[in-house]
């Protein structure tokens, strides 16, 4: 499988396109300090039953992407351009009625966390009918209760009829995860993205939660956005990843391709951060030196060279490489060999082969 192409002409859904289409998408925000350039040209696309893993550090932009694709971003202090094609149809520049009747029921969101974004006051069951209800004005509270306890049910919450008159704050922890998913899905959206949905849950309770989401995407063929810095969970779940540094892309492809084949140094150090089952139990882990840079004065060049081993290999020895194009160019997202398999970084494609082969499959980082 390749990873899906966006085409260059907007038009129509019919089906055959990507189910979501982000074309260079940008995202700024205006402080005291100055304009934070959090989402910098960002494309991918997402086809109905397959699950995009979107990765990276905090503050690469992940959440701020996903967060623009819903419309949630406050629009006095925002700035969003580029294209996010839902179905065909562009939605930025949407006013806030047309995108909140999107919400829910063409695309929803997973939160992070479940015990801030259910109401304390509220019962499970009533949220989840209200949300229900939003999509379904005809439809009275008894039907919408009745629709919350199928979808309870349905995400494997015990007795949900008794569940549903429950408050949050008597629900465990994956309870509570299962809830939300409850009201995502409860008006069967073509979109979900979730965010990191498995955090703080443990081992068992989150592959519980990983088993049921992609349950629940065969039974409703959604098109699923994980948003995680879990390598491990990207490599049970996603067809594809984007890997996201200082805003932008700098990685993208199939799950093969970027965890079995990676070829940009910032994914080599996301992978080597990473413990592995099958390699030297004492080795340790070797961490990505130095810090994210500041999104308001972001380096010159390629954003991640301070922090890159390799920078100084794009030199003009280099057939193909400028000398110090890392501390001046910003690298564009470029087809490696494999089909569909594109990488935003100086090196040429035979020294990224020969640095992978040589320091990262020899030393087993890539699982």
């Amino acid at each position: 499988m390749t990873a899906a192409v966006i085409p260059e002409t907007p038009g129509a859904y019919t089906g055959a396109a990507p189910y979501l289409q982000v074309r260079d998408l940008s995202v700024r925000f205006a402080t005291e300090d100055g304009v934070v350039r959090a989402v910098d040209g960002v494309s991918f696309a997402v086809e109905r039953g397959r699950t995009l893993g979107i990765v990276g550090e905090s503050g690469s932009g992940k959440s701020v992407t996903s967060l623009a694709i819903l419309g949630l971003h406050d629009p006095k202090r925002t700035t969003i351009a580029g294209q996010i094609l839902l179905g065909g149809r562009d939605i930025v520049g949407l006013d806030e009625e047309s995108i909140r009747r999107l919400r829910g029921r063409d695309m929803a969101m997973i939160f992070q966390d479940p015990l801030s974004a259910l109401h304390p006051y509220y019962t499970v069951g009533r949220q989840v009918a209200e949300a229900y209800r939003v999509h379904h004005p005809d439809a009275s509270w008894r039907e919408a209760h009745r629709r919350a306890v199928e979808m309870l049910d349905r995400v494997g919450i015990p007795q949900p009829a008794r569940r549903a008159n429950q408050h949050p704050h008597e629900f465990s922890g994956g309870m509570r995860q299962r809830a939300m998913i409850a009201m995502a899905l409860v008006n069967n959206p073509e979109l979900l993205i979730a965010d990191e949905p498995t955090t703080a849950l443990d081992v068992t309770v989150q592959a519980q939660i990983l088993d049921l989401l992609a349950d629940l995407q065969r039974e409703f063929h959604s098109a699923i956005i994980l948003i995680t810095h879990d390598l491990g969970v990207v490599s049970q779940v996603a067809d594809d990843v984007l890997v996201m540094y200082a805003g932008r892309a700098v990685e993208y492809g199939t799950a093969e391709q970027v965890l079995r084949r990676p070829q940009h140094p910032y994914t080599w150090g996301l992978l080597s951060s990473v413990p592995s089952l099958h390699g030297d139990p004492d080795a340790d882990l070797i961490p990505i030196r130095g810090n994210p840079p500041s999104m308001i004065h972001p380096p010159p060049g390629c954003a991640f060279h301070p922090r890159c081993g390799y920078a100084l290999l794009g030199s003009a020895s280099t057939p193909g490489a400028a000398a110090g194009a890392c501390e001046v160019d910003v690298p564009q997202l470029r087809q490696v060999q494999e089909r569909g398999h594109t990488v935003a970084c100086h090196l040429p494609e035979g020294k990224r082969v020969e640095i992978y082969r040589r320091d990262i499959a020899q030393a087993g980082v890539v699982r």
